[in-house]
């Protein structure tokens, strides 16, 4: 992969880490609230583990591959 391509992918990855960080504020404020929406904090606990799962993803990109 070229290096423009991985800085790419490290940019991605930083605007994915911090919205996956923003929505787990989120539902821990969702969460601590008086009037608690069960199926708004399911829906971005859904939304988080899929950027989790994307955030896996593009790290195994920019994880060179070793030749033994």
């Amino acid at each position: 992969m070229s290096f423009n391509g991985d800085e790419t992918l490290r940019a991605r990855l930083l605007q994915l880490s911090e919205e996956h960080r923003d929505l787990d504020a989120a539902i821990n404020a969702l969460i601590d609230s008086k009037n608690k929406d069960q199926l708004k904090i399911a829906r971005l606990k859904k939304r988080k583990l899929s950027l989790k799962d994307h955030i896996h993803r593009l790290e195994i990109q920019l994880t060179p591959d070793i030749i033994a």
